[in-house]
């Protein structure tokens, strides 16, 4: 058997009881980094022996793998944080095991995705992941180009070197819509960013990089950015709206802004109608 085992994403407690057990009974354990591996497994006080399963020697190592599962040993497959097969060379290994009728399961526990949703405070009735974005140039920005077309909340990852580049190009294709920049997700200095990628931009510009990253980019039908969108509406539901934009974490510029583009009203009127129902 195969065991697909989630592990934690930063906080060694977020581990499950099912995906110690596993750990401790399995055969071997394939990991992707397996010193990492070892330091956690050394916390837990398990000792078994590991095998190292990556992007750069999957190739080589997968038939291995594979010979040993159709042997009949449990292998457990662990990435360095999260679910193994998300945004990794394990779904490579799961595919094979599956073409070869290997039995295969998943033992669930954190996602850097799906808690970067949660946290953003953005709607999660509908949402896509688009992992890591392409590393040329053209087709990283194509990609950004389909986020600004996209109407679910988007959750792509990045790399602490590319995230001053990506905000930058998302300030171009975003238009104003809020984002969530969730950093070092589960650890003791986990945090939450919201706002424009103008402001996230600045932010990071002056205060340094640091960690991993988690983008959550608000749908654009959330936004109110649909094409043509004119809702008829009144000083006191402006008023409200800008309200509501301010307690998400924008600032009272980015507030107006977001409600022109909800209401089809021009930003002066939009001013001016939340000037009027503050002072009434």
């Amino acid at each position: 058997m195969l065991y697909i085992v989630a592990t934690p994403i930063g906080n060694l407690g977020d581990i499950t009881q099912r995906a110690l057990e596993v750990l401790q009974n399995a055969d071997l354990i394939a990991a992707e980094d397996t010193r990492h591996t070892l330091g956690m497994l050394t916390h837990f006080g398990i000792k078994k022996p590991l095998i190292s399963y990556y992007e750069e020697n999957k190739i080589q190592r997968g038939p291995e793998i594979l010979k040993k599962l159709s042997e009949g040993l449990d292998i457990a497959l662990v990435s360095d944080a999260g679910m193994p097969g998300i945004s990794d060379p394990g779904s490579d290994l799961i595919k094979e095991a599956i073409a070869n009728d290997i039995p295969v399961t998943v033992v669930p526990g954190a996602a850097a995705c799906v808690t970067a949703v949660v946290l953003s405070g953005f709607s999660t009735r509908r949402f896509v992941f688009e992992g890591f974005l392409p590393f040329d140039k053209k087709e990283r920005k194509a990609a950004l180009k389909d986020i600004e077309k996209e109407k679910r909340t988007c959750v792509i990852y990045e790399a602490p070197h590319r995230l001053l580049k990506t905000l930058e190009t998302l300030t171009e294709v975003t238009a104003g819509r809020r984002i969530a920049v969730c950093r070092e997700l589960t650890k003791k200095f986990e945090e939450i960013k919201r706002g424009s990628a103008e402001e996230m931009l600045e932010y990071y510009t002056q205060n340094g990089v640091r960690g991993e990253f988690v983008l959550v980019i608000e749908g654009r039908e959330e936004a109110g950015l649909e094409e043509n969108a004119h809702i008829e509406a009144n000083d006191e539901d402006i008023f409200k709206y800008v309200n509501k934009m301010i307690e998400d974490g924008n600032d009272k510029k980015t507030s107006m802004k977001l409600a022109s583009e909800h209401f089809g009203v021009s930003k002066n009127d939009i001013y001016a109608s939340f000037e009027k129902m503050k002072n009434s």
